[in-house]
């Protein structure tokens, strides 16, 4: 059966603009539709809040101011904000629409993935989340429901709806917002959150997308939050046997219980992704995945919901046991502190293939020093993503390699003055004393914000897209001193140094506001010289009403309605009177009384008597005010003289 028949919403038409088409999701904290905005006829996802958070003012409030910072979040990997508005007690977002499915179908339906599969979806996610830390904003709600995944094959992180400025503590009421299986430690236990507990989130994802089960399980929320507070998330590698150790220690370092010794943003743990997949042979990202684990899965615990804080265990978090008080806080240029593995499985990885190697060697009477002169001559390119330049050429050097060109380039999400990128690639193999090109990070391009004030609104986003920004959500007010159609004002204000890419908001004048009339009653002529006279146009409704109010020929309606503010030059569209409905009179001439009185009243007359004196005592209807077979107004009275 298709519950979206059930939905009241679906069909409706909200804000005088949105039409619902169809329900696509229901979560923890709002359902969200496909919708069509029928001024710009475009397909788009419209995010409407539950009722029963709705009726919390201060959380609609910081629903609503979130959005629009969200909004302002231009990245290619980032679903868009569109817009956002109340209708009633239906408080929604307008969001690009993604054709295609989430993380979460593509795990239910296939279990454990490729690594080649699971980090070609986290880097788009890594490079969303670290454009959105950079902006100051941590995501506190990612999971595989929240990753898009497109029917062209981009991927879109969605749901920022539960976004918070960096280093701000979420919990403020005794509850925890988040999904239980994705929450980090501090989350649980002090409820606060910085881009860390994201960081810890896309650990739990990734270890899901290798493995295709979670890491943490339980019969209740609470067996699930005491897990991730007092449990290390597992190598992926326990799970499933022959993964690379590169990828137990990526899962290790982004989910360490300890947020200290985590990556610090996504744009670090996206440098160590990326570091990883070049040491890692196409075998290794090409390896077959295990069947899936997660068929039947239920997916109740994965709603973003109001955690109770009563659920979790108030301890202190647990540290490193062996670290102590001088445990080391996380640098992107260093991975000292991942767990290490066992030192037999580590040996095994490491050394096993050489042992081998030269087992055969020697058993096929080749001298060992042949073969090392021969493969001496080649050496491997080091990983250099994210380390600074002198580290690079340090490493470089280690290698027995030379740099080579050294260029610049802008970036989103590398940090500034450490290597983007090398020539040949990590793990290519070259002679020993080739030269490596190096191109290093100038940091995220900024640019001066035009001053777009008092523009038409498309010459305004020309300006903007020619000073590499993007148009943003479009707000319009009244206004006395600016044009209707031009630039008010924008957010970011002009002359503010941002980010290439940013999408910038605009507030477009709707022009002076003019108080509409009331013209209904007034003659059609009489109403429109009003009208026009205060600024407006008139249109006339091609369609009359009948009205018993007023006459044929006078306005029954208009729309604005009176006291109600427009633009000057708005339309006012005027419905007119037709008068009221007539109905065609019964003749009741030489009736009783009774039955001239029952078949006026069903023919929807009033009806009165009048006697005279000669008529006190009859009982026949001797004339009628409005002869039988004509027409008359329907409620309008009718006069029987009775003799």
């Amino acid at each position: 059966m298709d519950t979206t028949l059930q939905d009241p919403l679906v069909g409706q038409v909200l804000d005088g603009r949105y039409r619902v088409d169809a329900r696509i999701a229901v979560g923890g904290m709002a359902t969200v539709y496909r919708a069509v905005d029928t001024r710009l006829d475009r397909v788009l996802a419209l995010k409407v809040m539950h009722p029963g958070l709705a009726a919390d003012g201060s959380f609609v409030e910081r629903f609503i101011r979130e959005a629009k910072s969200v909004a302002r979040l231009a990245h290619p990997n980032v679903v868009q904000v569109f817009d956002q508005g109340t209708d009633g007690s239906y408080v929604y977002l307008a969001m690009e629409y993604v054709a295609g499915c989430t993380l979460r179908d593509v795990l239910r339906e296939r279990g454990a993935l490729q690594p080649r599969a699971a980090l070609d979806i986290l880097e788009p996610v890594l490079a969303a989340l670290g454009a959105a830390h950079r902006a100051g904003f941590v995501h506190r709600d990612m999971k595989p429901e929240n990753v898009l995944i497109g029917d062209d094959g981009r991927v879109k992180v969605a749901d920022f709806g539960l976004v918070r400025a960096v280093d701000t503590v979420t919990n403020t009421t005794g509850s925890v917002l988040g999904t239980v299986s994705y929450l980090a430690p501090e989350q649980i236990e002090h409820g606060t959150a910085d881009p860390r507990v994201d960081v810890y989130a896309c650990g739990v994802v990734l270890y899901e997308m290798l493995t295709g089960a979670k890491p943490h399980d339980g019969d209740s929320p609470a067996q699930i939050l005491y897990q991730h507070l007092h449990e290390d998330v597992p190598p992926p590698s326990a799970a499933v046997p022959g993964l690379p150790y590169e990828l137990d220690e990526l899962v290790a370092s982004a989910t360490a219980r300890t947020a200290g010794v985590r990556p610090h943003d996504a744009v670090a743990l996206l440098a160590l992704v990326r570091e990883a997949r070049g040491t890692l042979g196409e075998d290794q990202l090409d390896a077959l995945p295990p069947q899936a684990l997660t068929a039947g899965h239920d997916n109740a615990e994965d709603r973003t919901s109001v955690i109770p804080r009563a659920l979790t265990v108030p301890r202190p978090l647990p540290v490193n046991e062996d670290a102590g008080d001088d445990a080391p806080e996380w640098n992107h240029t260093s991975r000292l502190e991942t767990p290490p593995l066992p030192p037999r499985r580590r040996a095994g990885l490491r050394r096993g293939p050489m042992a081998v190697v030269v087992a055969v060697l020697l058993a096929l009477g080749v001298g060992t020093g042949v073969w090392y002169i021969n493969s001496g001559q080649f050496t491997k390119v080091p990983p250099l993503l994210a380390k600074t330049r002198a580290q690079a050429e340090d490493r470089l050097s280690e290698a027995g390699l030379k740099v080579g060109e050294v260029k610049h380039a802008y970036s989103d999400t590398v940090k500034r003055g450490t290597v983007i990128s090398t020539d040949p690639q990590a793990g290519t193999r070259i002679r020993d004393h080739d030269s490596v090109s190096l191109t290093i990070s100038d940091g995220p391009e900024t640019v001066k914000l035009p001053d777009v004030g008092e523009y038409r609104l498309d010459k305004a986003r020309e300006v903007l897209k020619d000073s590499g920004l993007q148009p943003g959500m479009v707000t319009r007010e009244f206004s006395e001193d600016v044009p209707e159609g031009f630039v008010i004002s924008t957010d970011p204000a002009a002359d503010t140094k941002v980010r290439a890419g940013t999408a910038v908001a605009l507030t477009v004048s709707k022009g002076s506001p003019v108080d509409v009339p009331d013209v209904t009653g007034e003659d059609l002529d009489d109403a429109r010289a009003e009208l026009e006279e205060a600024g407006l146009k008139v249109k006339v409704a091609e369609e009359q009403v009948t009205s018993d109010d007023y006459d044929k020929g006078q306005v029954a309606r208009q729309t604005p309605g009176e006291g109600e503010q427009v633009a000057e030059g708005a339309t006012v569209t005027l419905t007119v009177s037709k008068g009221p409905e007539l109905v065609e009179v019964p003749d009741v001439v030489g009736d009783s009384v009774d039955d001239a009185k029952r078949k006026l009243q069903d023919a929807g007359f009033e009806v009165e008597e009048d006697r005279g004196l000669l008529g006190l005592f009859g009982d026949t209807v001797k004339k009628q005010s409005v002869d039988g077979g004509d027409t008359a107004p329907k409620g309008s009275k009718i006069t029987i003289e009775i003799r």
